[in-house]
């Protein structure tokens, strides 16, 4: 048996109790820990180079969506920096939030140029890539040692440009795709990868790159020291010059498909900076 009254007081007593601990709650600072007030997580956009494609990413975008990041890995059309940055740019505006850039090799050049102005870009991340400077062309950074030589390309007219393919044989000067592009990949994955490239427009090699988002906003830089598409002393020249913070692994230029784990904490890096 109870009474009515004793009931009445256990209630408003435990009532006392919710209302002060919901007033706490609401009016304590949350932690720094607070999922509400913490900064939303980057998307990563990947962005591939000459004579490959997204697939190029595959090891990677596994490792980030494992740890619960957004990938995007968009195609990059190949054609030149003025197109292929401009369709990038306007990717870019499709993503919503900030944004992690993430290029590798000529997709240096798209990136470099696509992300000028879009405050959305926090951090980018160059993968064995170019970092071109106003003004600067590839054709004339290619020239500075680069295993791919007129001797490595294979022409391919249409109506309208030029295709070039790189050849999987030896050829004058050039040592051959699994020599000097796909140094470091075994012969039998060099050879799928050199079936299925996709084709760089002669276009890309005299047109002037534009001013560089690496003047501001923060950039990283993966550097493979066995690199022979783009030298290691020439990828040290660019990335000091735009202030990335480097890291280097003994690789070749394929390091989004030899070195996955490698390219990875450079891109976390850069995501936790972006959030700190």
């Amino acid at each position: 048996m109870f009474t009515g009254k004793s009931t009445v007081r256990r209630v408003l007593s435990l009532g006392s109790v919710l209302a002060v601990a919901l007033l706490a709650l609401s009016t304590s600072p949350a932690g720094a820990g607070s999922p509400a007030h913490q900064r939303p997580r980057p998307t990563v956009v990947l962005v591939h180079g000459d004579w490959a494609d997204a697939s190029s990413w595959t090891g990677v975008i596994e490792r980030l969506q494992r740890k619960g990041y957004p990938v995007l890995a968009p195609p990059n059309l190949l054609r030149g920096p003025a197109t292929d940055a401009a369709y990038l740019a306007a990717y870019l505006r499709t993503v919503p939030g900030p944004i992690v850039l993430v290029a590798h090799s000529y997709g240096g050049f798209v990136a470099t140029n696509a992300a000028t102005g879009n405050t959305d870009v926090k951090a980018l991340v160059y993968i064995d890539a170019f970092l071109p400077d106003e003004g600067e062309v590839l054709g004339a950074l290619a020239a500075e040692g680069s295993c791919i030589t007129d001797s490595a390309l294979q022409q391919v007219p249409y109506d309208g440009g030029v295709d070039l393919y790189l050849r999987w044989e030896a050829n004058g000067a050039y040592p051959g795709f699994s020599r000097c592009f796909a140094n470091g990949v075994d012969r039998d994955r060099a050879a799928v990868l050199a079936a299925t490239q996709r084709p760089a427009a002669y276009a890309q090699f005299g047109e002037p790159s534009g001013p560089p988002a690496w003047r501001t906003i923060p950039s990283w830089s993966l550097i493979g020291t066995q690199d022979q598409v783009i030298p290691l002393a020439l990828q040290e020249k660019m990335s000091q010059r735009a202030g990335a913070r480097i890291t280097r692994v003994k690789a070749g230029h394929l390091t989004p498909v030899t070195s996955p784990d490698e390219v990875t904490r450079v891109i976390l890096a850069a995501v936790d900076a972006t959030r700190g």
